[in-house]
């Protein structure tokens, strides 16, 4: 893919417009709704990326790629591109595809992702990418939140391909920092 996209790292933030589709204040929306998903994940991210791609044979590998290349100039550090998220959006040809970090494999699924871009089709159709990229990070955030809890109820079911330096941590970090959700009391 380096052949294709090139082999130096690219800056960027998590939101880029590059097709330059959205207006200001959709900008500023946006931005709030990626901060949020931070904040009820602390230790993921998750990136957004409207470009035009007219010599690009598919928008996940080049998701891919930038997911692996990228430096994420808004990113802390202590979210490294394994816990990332990102929605590729071609403008010129109303096409999306979301690539994830190897940290999320056991969490996401291409079925889970395709579910995502599914229920925003209508929005990308009708050049909506404001509301379209809003309900793709709403459906995952609920997924996320759905494999948290069964994470926690069973957290062996999660552990085969998670990549960490110890058994668990990357586990331990997402069932911890979650903010997510009602706390359950003890009767």
């Amino acid at each position: 893919m380096d052949r294709v996209f090139g082999e130096d790292d690219v800056r960027l933030r998590t939101l880029t417009d590059a097709a330059g589709v959205l207006r200001k204040r959709e900008r500023l929306a946006l931005r709030r709704t990626l901060r949020d998903f931070q904040t009820i994940f602390p230790q993921l991210f998750f990136g957004v990326y409207f470009g035009t791609f007219h010599e690009v044979s598919s928008l996940r590998e080049f998701g891919f790629w930038l997911l692996n290349r990228g430096a994420f100039e808004d990113v802390d550090v202590s979210r490294p591109n394994e816990g990332g998220v990102l929605l590729s959006v071609d403008v010129g040809g109303k096409a999306a595809g979301i690539t994830y970090g190897y940290a999320l494999q056991p969490f996401l699924s291409d079925e889970t992702t395709f579910r995502a871009i599914s229920a925003a089709h209508p929005y990308f159709i009708e050049g909506q990418w404001l509301k379209a990229s809003e309900m793709v990070v709403s459906k995952l955030a609920k997924e996320l939140r759905k494999q948290a809890r069964k994470a926690r109820r069973d957290p062996d079911d999660f552990q085969d391909g998670v990549n960490t330096d110890g058994p668990g941590d990357f586990l331990q970090r997402i069932r911890a920092s979650h903010r997510g959700g009602r706390r359950r009391t003890q009767a």
